[in-house]
């Protein structure tokens, strides 16, 4: 049977349509920017773990490094960042010092180890917009903690929560004396009550930190922190403290379980605590000793609250 004859397509046909996409209206893929960060502390060792812990995320990059209030200024007034992670005690210019001088600039969260219920109060009623106490948050909380800082989430460890909770309700005076701070004039209200002379140094005129600092004002972080849809998130984190509380772990102990309920190894915690591996191992049998547990994850459960019988509540 003699084969078809094999058509000749016409030069003046339009060419085939190819099938239509159907997803040609979706829009183009949103381009991630990194969040911005300036981390301020004058330990080399805990700012380095914490730019190395930050610079981890694909979503956030550490701009610049500070040993001091000083250097804090003069990073964020460069960089411009989203969001400025600050120590308490720094020698020249404290964190305290600087706080009124950086919020007009750049979100602020004090992270520290200085727990005084005073210092914690201060640094609120000049502006910050949390306060985290080392030993009292993961890996993973600070990394949301400053995701939300720049959205105006304020963030409050244990500790910090309480003595917000005690200025609310306006124990040692301290309601009034909020009250009187903000706007009390450049250094942010009286600092008569603060340990080791923090916030007394006129950062302006000793240091020339500022050249225009007159023009600024403090921002009154308490507004947002004494917000309805905050206070649940403080009676939880009090909560939390309370539980904790009575396995009497050392600040260090805390930290290295909030790494293992993290679900970090001994390695990772030896890393991020720059400590040894061994050391690591002492601190876990001791914890295991304190939480009467014999594995990682029976004392992440009680830990967390979520073993049986914790009966974690609010109460």
């Amino acid at each position: 049977m003699p084969d078809a004859q094999q058509q000749t397509p016409d030069p003046g046909a339009p060419p085939p349509s190819s099938p239509q996409n159907p997803f040609a209206d979706f829009p183009p893929p949103r381009q991630t920017v990194a969040l911005r960060v300036v981390v301020a502390d004058d330990n080399p060792v805990v700012r380095a773990g914490l730019v190395a812990l930050l610079s981890g995320r694909a979503d956030i990059a550490v701009v610049a490094e500070a040993a001091d209030g000083r250097e804090a200024y003069e990073a964020t007034r460069a960089q411009r960042p989203d969001v400025v992670l600050l120590d308490v005690r720094m020698p020249g210019v404290d964190g305290i010092s600087a706080l009124p001088y950086l919020v007009p600039l750049a979100p602020v969260v004090m992270l520290t180890y200085s727990r005084e219920s005073e210092v914690v109060q201060e640094a609120l009623r000049r502006g910050a917009g949390g306060y985290l106490v080392h030993g009292e948050f993961t890996a993973d909380q600070l990394v949301a903690a400053v995701r939300d800082i720049k959205h105006g989430r304020p963030h409050f460890t244990p500790t910090a929560a309480g003595a917000l909770l005690a200025q609310l309700r306006g124990e040692g005076g301290g309601a009034a004396k909020g009250a009187a701070g903000v706007g009390a004039g450049r250094s942010g209200g009286d600092v008569s009550g603060l340990p080791d002379g923090l916030g007394e140094i006129d950062a302006t005129a000793n240091h020339q930190i500022m050249t225009s600092a007159s023009s600024f004002a403090p921002r009154d972080a308490m507004t947002r922190a004494n917000s309805p849809e905050n206070l649940s998130q403080v009676q939880s984190d009090v909560a939390q403290s309370t539980y904790r509380a009575r396995f009497q772990l050392s600040t260090r102990e805390a930290e290295i379980m909030d790494l293992i309920a993290s679900g970090m190894n001994n390695q990772q915690i030896a890393a991020t605590c720059f400590i040894s591996e061994k050391t690591v191992k002492n601190h876990i049998n001791r914890i295991f000793a304190k939480l009467h547990s014999t594995s990682r994850s029976q004392a992440a459960a009680k830990w967390l609250g979520t073993a049986p019988g914790s009966q974690r509540g609010l109460g």
